[in-house]
């Protein structure tokens, strides 16, 4: 049974963001988890070691080279998003606002559409964000990391490269603070 709930909010999350305005699926309650482990045990043993301590070299629309290798002693976010998704555009403050408080941490926002640079440009003049974000090819989107089967989709690396959460649907910076000092990272000051 757990397992077919699990198949059910599964459809709700890929259903929750569709491009072009189709009308989204209602999202799955709050007790419902969105977070999936970091490897399978269908992985091969390189497949699991890429997908557990993941590379990403990506250039960034301003003209920058990302390298999550570069950031290590961070906590880096990587969030693949869209500018047509709804719960993407409503997390991007928080984002936004962790990357600038914070650090300790990186996020790297990765936009999986078909659009122009320019395009995309144009759309951060609406809806800046401090953090780099890259135009991910969505026909060849980065080896080490999973096609999301959903947006957003998030992953939490370490400081040390290891995927510490994937997480389905949207995030708060809350959540990802807590996961942080969960996982050993320094813990929000009340």
């Amino acid at each position: 049974m757990n397992r077919l709930a699990s198949c059910i909010a599964l459809a709700l999350l890929l259903a929750a963001c569709k491009p072009d305005g189709q009308t989204p699926a209602a999202a799955p309650d709050a007790a419902t988890p969105t977070s999936t482990p970091p490897a399978t045990s269908t992985d091969t043993p390189a497949t699991a070691a890429s997908k557990t301590h993941p590379a990403l070299q990506v250039e960034t629309i301003d003209g920058a080279r990302f390298d999550l290798a570069a950031h290590r002693g961070q906590w880096v976010v990587v969030n693949f998003w869209a500018t047509w998704c709804a719960p993407c555009l409503k997390e991007m403050p928080e984002l936004s606002a962790l990357d600038a408080m914070r650090e300790h941490v990186q996020v790297i926002g990765l936009a999986y559409e078909e659009i122009e640079p320019d395009d995309m440009r144009a759309f951060l003049q609406k809806h800046p964000v401090v953090y780099p974000i890259a135009i991910i090819d969505t026909f060849d989107p980065p080896a080490d990391f999973d096609t999301p089967p959903g947006l957003p989709m998030t992953y939490l690396i370490g400081p040390e490269g290891q995927v510490v959460e994937k997480i389905l649907g949207p995030v708060t910076a809350e959540r990802l603070e807590t996961l942080i000092a969960g996982a050993g990272g320094p813990a929000v000051e009340a």
